[in-house]
């Protein structure tokens, strides 16, 4: 099986604005992915993160819509990628909004990644409520699926309702991949989704609340128990699965030991790799992009 690249951006990089936060380092690093030979960029997604969170380890990030905008202009071909979206924190028409407007702007070329969040404050903050988080991605992906059908929609939820609410110009609907390692995840992804999205925890599964993975054989256990999922619920459609593998494909690691594990992956069902080099400026982060294309994403 062969593993597809996405490329971060690395839009979190406050400490160097100049670098990597503009206009030209967007497109500069979305060019420098398509023609490197990476399948997508991707993005995340934190409109409101708190202070204490960003003092231990959080991290800030551009709306994903507008900055995969950035990147949609700069290139013809790439992917744009939101790893992840959080519907929930957002009224569902105007999430399907943004996701509609970049859908056609980009000529398809969305891949939504979604998930139901885990940053309690943050949901505090948009007035949103996190006990309801599993229903408010639903609810979002319910609204979603009717809007991009092209039909008028009516739809009653748990703080709005809708009547005759159309959207042009028609679009194709992305696809949908479900982030997150809980089984709740898992089967969301499998029984409504077109790809899952699990994430090295790095040890902070609970901080994040989800279950562990921070070893390749707690992946391959998650994905047996998917793979199990999908039988018991007749799914037979394929399932991408993109893992986030964080310090597993570190730099300090040999090219021989990131090659057994990208192959160990592939065996056992990852069909994409987040890749996000580290760099202290753009052409820093450039060269070592194009260095890991050339060693792994051409090989």
């Amino acid at each position: 099986m062969t593993i597809s690249f996405s490329l971060e951006l690395p839009t979190q990089r406050v400490d160097r604005t100049d670098e990597f936060i503009t206009a030209s380092a967007i497109a500069d690093i979305a060019r420098l992915a398509e023609a490197a030979g990476y399948a997508a960029v991707h993005v995340t997604d934190h409109p409101a993160p708190d202070a204490k969170w960003l003092d231990h380890g959080g991290h800030h990030a551009l709306d994903p819509f507008v900055a995969l905008s950035f990147a949609a202009a700069a290139t013809t071909s790439l992917r744009l990628l939101t790893n992840v979206y959080i519907a929930g924190y957002r009224n569902p028409f105007l999430g399907a909004k943004s996701i509609h407007s970049l859908q056609v702007l980009s000529g398809g070329r969305l891949i939504l990644g979604t998930a139901a969040g885990y940053l309690k404050p943050e949901f505090r903050a948009l007035g949103v409520d996190f006990d309801q988080r599993g229903a408010l991605l639903d609810e979002a992906l319910d609204v979603l699926d009717q809007v991009l059908s092209g039909d008028d929609v009516a739809y009653v939820g748990t703080s709005f309702a809708a009547r005759g609410v159309r959207l042009r110009p028609e679009a194709t609907r992305p696809p949908v991949w479900i982030g997150g390692n809980s089984k709740p995840a898992v089967r969301r992804a499998i029984n409504r989704g077109q790809g899952w999205a699990p994430f090295n925890t790095f040890g902070y599964a609970t901080a994040s609340r989800t279950a562990e993975i921070s070893t390749v054989e707690e992946l391959e256990s998650a994905i047996a128990w998917a793979r199990g999922y999908a039988a018991e619920v007749g799914r037979s459609a394929p399932l991408d699965i993109c893992f986030s593998a964080g310090n597993m494909l570190d730099e300090d690691r040999s090219a021989d030991e990131r090659h057994d594990l990208i192959d160990r992956l592939a065996a056992a069902g990852v069909t994409w790799l987040t890749v996000a080099p580290s760099g202290d400026d753009r052409d820093e982060y450039v060269e070592r992009a194009q260095t890991f294309a050339k060693e792994f994403v051409s090989a």
